[in-house]
């Protein structure tokens, strides 16, 4: 069996798309995962499987509708994603405070024009970088306060992408060497 971790955007936020953990963990089960995990209840799940992964994401979406009646945005990240973003942000300083930055986990590699875009707006000291299928953020004040959000970040590039904190990475990656 492998581990997946499925990242589901969206959920739980301002009292949207409300959906308790315990009963995402018993529908998951029903439909034949093993070892259901979450953390926190920001869409944060693993599930080992032999299933690939596109496979894992589309049942776990498909049941999340069937279930809660959500249609919500999932995301499948692996440990070598988790462990890319974790090597490679370049706003991370050792030692340094974390609180500011943040992980966007694109559904593609956004093309150059499109992040040539997203650089062309005025985010008010707020910056970012893009690697790959990642975006690294480093907010000025706060992801609440920022017009650099998952909205225009999808318009400007031209991708999906679903946001977590640095903390919440890190955690991720610790549970999947767990």
């Amino acid at each position: 069996m492998k581990t997946h971790l499925a990242l589901l955007r969206g959920i739980n936020v301002s009292g949207h798309k409300m959906i308790k953990m315990d009963l995402l963990k018993k529908a998951l089960e029903a439909i034949g995962f093993n070892n259901v995990r979450t953390y926190i209840n920001s869409g944060n799940v693993f599930v080992d499987s032999n299933e690939d992964s596109a496979k894992v994401g589309f049942m776990i979406k498909q049941e999340i509708f069937k279930v809660f009646g959500h249609d919500v945005p999932t995301f499948m990240v692996s440990e070598a994603d988790l462990k890319f973003a974790l090597e490679n942000n370049p706003f991370y300083k050792e030692g340094k405070e974390t609180k500011q930055l943040y992980v966007c986990f694109l559904t593609e590699k956004p093309t150059p024009n499109s992040i040539q875009e997203l650089k062309d707006q005025d985010f008010k000291g707020d910056v970012f970088e893009v690697k790959e299928s990642f975006l690294f953020l480093k907010y000025a004040d706060s992801a609440a306060n920022t017009k650099l959000d998952n909205k225009i970040i999808e318009k400007k590039l031209k991708v999906s992408s679903t946001t977590r904190n640095w903390n919440t990475t890190n955690k991720l990656y610790q549970m999947f060497r767990e």
